[in-house]
C-alpha cells in the first residue's frame, strides 16, 4: 500500500500535476486531527491549550499520561487511547515544528 502511494506520488510529481510542497505528510495529517480543538497548526485561540512550539518530548509525555489515566481530561484520554505509540510520536514532531 505504502509503496503503491510512493510510486503514484513519484509519477505526479514527475508530470507536475502535483507540487512536492502540497503533499500532505503522514505527521501533517494526523495533526489535523487535533486542529479543531487546539487550532489550525496547533495555535488555539481559545481556552484548550496551544500545541504549536512546545517540544516533542513534552506532548508525547503528556498523551502517555492521558492514555494511561495518570492525567484526567473530559475527551484527551479517550482520544489518547486511539492513538499508537509511533502516531503519537510524529503528532508530536509536527507540533514542535510549528510556530506559536
Amino acid at each position: 500500500m505504502l509503496r503503491k502511494l510512493l510510486l503514484t506520488t513519484s509519477l505526479l510529481c514527475a508530470t507536475g500535476a502535483v507540487q512536492a510542497a502540497d503533499l500532505v505528510t503522514p505527521s501533517q495529517a494526523l495533526a489535523a486531527t487535533c486542529f479543531n480543538c487546539h487550532g489550525p497548526h496547533g495555535v488555539s485561540t481559545a481556552a484548550i491549550p496551544s500545541l504549536a512550539g512546545r517540544t516533542s518530548a513534552s506532548i508525547v509525555e503528556t498523551m502517555a499520561e492521558y492514555k494511561t489515566g495518570k492525567r484526567t481530561g473530559t475527551i484527551m484520554p479517550q482520544i489518547a487511547k486511539g492513538y499508537t505509540d509511533e502516531q503519537i510520536a510524529l503528532i508530536a514532531t509536527y507540533f514542535s515544528q510549528q510556530k506559536q
